[in-house]
């Protein structure tokens, strides 16, 4: 039986006994038709003779809209007295889409190509947050252990100017600043080592020393050495930042076959030409991966120097004095900051990496 299969059975299951807890519980109107959709879906999943009648049934566009809905409903229905018909709709209402999602990827991804691209990232997102929200109401969870999605998307629009100011300090400032620098220098780095042997074996040992050196030592010596501002940040982000990019990209220029730089010499190339032509496009996959890498280690630098000495803003600051004032509401929105920028630098990253590299043999693979 293939994971159809299975979903169709389990969610059949459970809708069936969804319905019969109905009758033993107080749910209003709402999620009563919710459970007696459900029961109605599942019967006709396990007919094939409806679902042949009828097409849309088995449409994974209306098993999608209905499992949005009733996880609408039961946000809607959220309280301390979370009985068990909720419980079951909810996993009820997740197994529709994650059929919904099956369906899409086996049949259906070549007709909807932004769904499938987009979509399925984007609904992951919701129901982790939906189960995310319904856990922490339905079992009481104490807000100050973890507070419900919904008080942390008021805290967040309601502080949007200081997340907004904590978010320039750090991610505007002190990453970008450093990641630039970082990034840059290491690849300039990494040409000349590759260049140069005496280089190679005196820098590479100075480079693996300087990874290895723990965060939280390097930053209250950075801020000793350029201060309480930004710049003590970005300074962390550049040893953060450096190794990384350096072994890349001298993984990258190596990555060329000897064919190719045969081909090269039989044309007289010189060692510029051959950089250029050859070794460098070579290498783009590999300075992209660190391109990428290094979007979230320039983050993570960045406010964990902010907890050893910063002015009154930044996303590190704002964490560890609302940490000691216990608004872990606020943690947790600036923590959202920081997940969103990050995400979006790889984001961004990725894109232009799929548009310089399109060449690549990996992008072919999966086009096929």
């Amino acid at each position: 039986m293939n994971m159809q299969g299975i979903l169709k059975y389990n969610l059949a299951l459970l809708s069936f006994i969804c319905f019969f807890s109905i009758f033993f519980e107080s749910n209003s109107p709402y999620i009563v038709y919710s459970a007696l959709l459900f029961a109605i879906i599942s019967l006709s999943r396990l007919s094939s003779l409806i679902s042949r009648k009828i097409r849309i049934l088995d449409d994974f566009k209306l098993d999608l809209i209905v499992s949005l809905v009733a996880a609408l409903l039961i946000i809607r229905e959220l309280s301390d007295t979370f009985g068990l018909t909720l419980w079951l709709l909810s996993i009820c209402a997740w197994l529709l889409s994650w059929l919904a999602v099956e369906k899409l990827m086996k049949e259906e991804s070549k007709s909807y190509p932004f769904i499938y691209s987009f979509g399925i990232p984007v609904l992951f997102g919701f129901w982790l947050l939906f189960f995310w929200e319904i856990v922490t109401v339905g079992l009481d969870i104490p807000t100050v252990i973890l507070p419900p999605p919904s008080m942390i998307g008021i805290k967040f629009i309601s502080s949007l100017d200081i997340l907004f100011a904590d978010f320039q300090q750090t991610f505007m400032k002190s990453v970008l600043a450093g990641y630039f620098i970082g990034c840059s220098s290491a690849f300039i780095f990494a040409v000349l080592i590759d260049k140069n042997d005496f280089l190679r074996r005196g820098l590479l040992p100075v480079g693996n020393f300087i990874s290895a050196l723990p965060i939280v030592g390097i930053a209250p010596i950075m801020v000793m050495w350029f201060g309480f501002d930004w710049h003590s940040k970005a300074a962390v982000v550049v040893v953060m930042t450096f190794f990384p990019m350096l072994v890349n990209t001298l993984s990258g220029l190596n990555s060329s076959s000897l064919i190719e730089r045969d081909l090269l010499n039989t044309y007289a190339a010189s060692y510029w030409q051959n950089l250029f032509k050859l070794r460098l496009p070579a290498a783009m996959p590999f300075i992209f991966n660190a391109l990428k890498i290094n979007s979230t280690l320039a983050l993570i630098g960045a406010i964990v120097a902010e907890f050893f000495g910063t002015p009154i803003v930044g996303i590190g600051f704002r964490i560890s004095t609302e940490v000691g004032r216990m608004n872990l509401d606020m943690v947790w929105a600036e923590i959202a900051v920081a997940a969103i920028a990050g995400s979006a630098s790889y984001g961004v990253l990725s894109l232009i990496e799929r548009l310089v590299t399109f060449w690549h043999p990996s992008y072919r693979l999966k086009n096929n």
